[in-house]
């Protein structure tokens, strides 16, 4: 074996070494002084085991500053725009930003080495090599997007689907007698099964309301942090209720009806369009079938008659 085939190897476990070094130095452990202030601000955690995946994410979190920081939005507008995004996708941790941000970075730091590795051993160093590491870098960078606009959209959706019926619970419940964020509390104990993206909303909002916010406030970013455009327009309609004492079930009702409509509408929509999707897959795959079912006989048959003449 010649120092060309083992070159290869000693670049991967260099680059190995150095990623694990860096995540070394990244875990270190903390002082005393940082434990106890750790558990003052979260006293959930402080007879809790520390060990395992607390010390994962510790390594995580210490990390992400740095992985982070180059990444960072510069305006105010792009972080948020960020960070409305993650909650879209039901993501509402503080330093959600931060590990998304690391998570990029670190993905795309990975696929690099990897590609890099990969095209120096199958192509060498030639131009090869770096679109391999391009490729394949760019896979890992822009990996956590596509998977963030795949939630985001599929959470979307669900809460689209989900909220005409919350809403007409939502209804009963304010009929009879309760008060919105009991019937809040109510829906969220009855639908956490069948609308759970909605439920946890609404329990969301009753915590911002329990912890002394205004109403206005979180109907407000209820509807921000969903992105369903009926959402906003229900705490649109839910703080023009609370701020003139308009009755709340009539509005909800209206809310419900109006939200259901449109929910036939698309549903209608997309079978109409079934029709037309089902062309490509009929041209592609049944109709050479049933081609070669119905003309191969025949054609057989005239090849044979022209044989033998």
């Amino acid at each position: 074996m010649d120092f060309q085939q083992i070159l290869p190897w000693i670049v991967f476990l260099f680059s190995t070494g150095m990623v694990w070094a860096l995540f070394g130095l990244f875990s270190s452990k903390e002082s005393r002084a940082q434990q106890r202030l750790e558990e003052l601000r979260e006293p959930g955690a402080r007879n809790s085991d520390r060990s395992g995946d607390r010390k994962g994410m510790s390594v995580l979190e210490k990390a992400a500053p740095t992985l982070s920081k180059a990444l960072e939005p510069k305006t105010d507008l792009e972080k948020n725009n960020l960070r409305v995004r993650l909650a879209n996708a039901g993501i509402n941790a503080p330093n959600a930003p931060q590990m998304y941000l690391a998570a990029k970075a670190g993905l795309g730091l990975f696929f690099v080495i990897i590609g890099g590795a990969y095209g120096y051993i199958r192509y060498g160093m030639n131009m090869q090599c770096v679109m391999a590491l391009t490729i394949i870098g760019s896979i890992g960078f822009y990996g956590p997007e596509i998977w963030l606009w795949m939630v985001r959209r599929s959470r979307m959706e669900r809460i689209f689907l989900s909220l005409p019926d919350v809403l007409d619970l939502l209804v009963v419940c304010v009929e009879a007698g309760l008060g919105l964020d009991a019937g809040m509390r109510r829906v969220c104990d009855e639908l956490a099964d069948t609308a759970p993206d909605v439920c946890f909303e609404f329990g969301l909002c009753n915590m911002q309301l329990q912890m002394g916010r205004q109403r206005k406030e979180v109907l407000h970013d209820l509807g921000i942090r969903s992105g369903v455009d009926d959402m906003k327009s229900l705490s649109a309609i839910l703080i023009q209720t609370d701020k003139f004492g308009s009755s709340v079930a009539q509005a909800l009702r209206v809310q419900s009806d109006t939200m259901r409509v449109k929910r036939k509408q698309l549903a209608e929509e997309r079978a109409q369009q079934t029709s037309v999707k089902m062309i490509f897959p009929l041209v592609l795959f049944i109709f050479p079938g049933v081609f070669v079912v119905l003309v191969g006989p025949a054609a057989i048959m005239m090849i044979n008659n022209l044989l033998t003449d």
